[in-house]
């Protein structure tokens, strides 16, 4: 009887720490949270931050007097990370019946950011395209600096939804380690 009581405790030990060893991205960040959704929410974070620095390189690039090949390839740049995200959104936008209420809010305002973002982004392209002699006159010095503000709003957007996520998984798991409860 003592040798079984032994070895309940040693499973269930090890199940304690396996249910531990699970890393908080793939866990839902509260009961009808899609850990999904969370998880491309994650990535989307990343392209996005990663978008942000070559807008940022973009429009720092644009004060000098580089060729348009040079510009060229940074907007290129841009547009991979633009399709990526939106490869991303479209990831959420399927998975969105599976998420909670704020999830679903979530991928609802990052759609049209990153819709205007993209439109903008054509328009740049256009623009490099068809007046490689003017590539250091205003408009397209403003077309780069209307992507990187859409940039910066959309990588902040996404920022700050998975760090609520994350605030609310912490606050749930503290809740529960201290047995509060609503």
């Amino acid at each position: 009887m003592k040798n079984y009581r032994g070895m309940v405790g040693l499973v269930t030990g090890a199940l304690l720490v396996g249910c531990l060893a699970i890393p908080a991205a793939l866990q839902a960040t509260e009961p009808g949270d899609s850990a999904e959704i969370t998880k491309l929410f994650a990535d989307a974070k990343s392209e996005a931050a990663q978008l942000k620095n070559d807008s940022e390189d973009m429009e720092s690039l644009v004060k000098s007097k580089l060729s348009w090949e040079s510009y060229a390839s940074h907007v290129e740049l841009v547009k991979e990370h633009i399709n990526n995200t939106g490869k991303l959104l479209a990831k959420l936008q399927n998975a969105a019946p599976t998420g909670s209420p704020w999830q679903q809010t979530a991928i609802q305002q990052i759609d049209p950011l990153l819709r205007e973002l993209a439109a903008n982004t054509e328009a740049t392209i256009n623009h490099l395209n068809e007046n490689r002699a003017n590539i250091h006159f205003p408009q397209f010095k403003d077309y780069v600096k209307a992507n990187y503000d859409l940039a910066m709003d959309l990588e902040a957007l996404i920022r700050d939804f998975v760090n609520y996520g994350e605030a609310k998984d912490k606050t749930e798991r503290l809740g529960k380690r201290l047995d509060v409860t609503d």
